[in-house]
């Protein structure tokens, strides 16, 4: 999974370390931890990636192949100062979605989820306040409903 948080009208990236994104500007994601909701994931990455607080707030876009899926939040700046983790990535940035979006150094797909949030950002679907009766709490979300 991965995040858009924008931060008083830009949008928060990392420049990977490694990977096939290495050098790369992206938007900050990774991987769901076993028993971690997608949006909590999405939550720690951002926290963990670049110091920044922010809350899950709807779903934007949806990637799916067949080895791997990722779940795109659209996310709520709550606090903390971009920092980079030193490790994960080398720089924390905050662009202009239109400018990042147009760079040669940043991935794709974030160019793509980047474009379709300029096109229409509240395209999105939107959590919901409902809690199945067999779930605790923390234990379960629905989006669009």
């Amino acid at each position: 999974m991965c995040a858009i948080v924008e931060i008083s009208g830009k949008i928060l990236l990392v420049r990977h370390t490694y990977g096939s994104a290495k050098g790369r500007i992206l938007v900050p994601g990774g991987f769901v931890e076993e028993g971690e909701l997608p949006s909590k994931a999405a939550e720690r990455e951002v926290l963990e990636e670049t110091g920044i607080v922010a809350a899950a707030r709807s779903v934007f876009a949806a990637q799916f192949k067949p080895s791997q899926w990722c779940i795109v939040f659209e996310m709520e700046y709550v606090s903390g100062e971009p920092r980079s983790d030193g490790h994960e990535n080398s720089e924390v940035l905050l662009i202009p979605a239109e400018e990042a979006a147009e760079r040669d150094d940043i991935t794709n797909m974030s160019r793509e989820i980047l474009r379709a949030y300029i096109h229409d950002k509240d395209n999105v679907l939107e959590k919901s306040g409902y809690v199945s009766r067999l779930a605790k709490p923390g234990e379960y979300e629905i989006y669009g409903v």
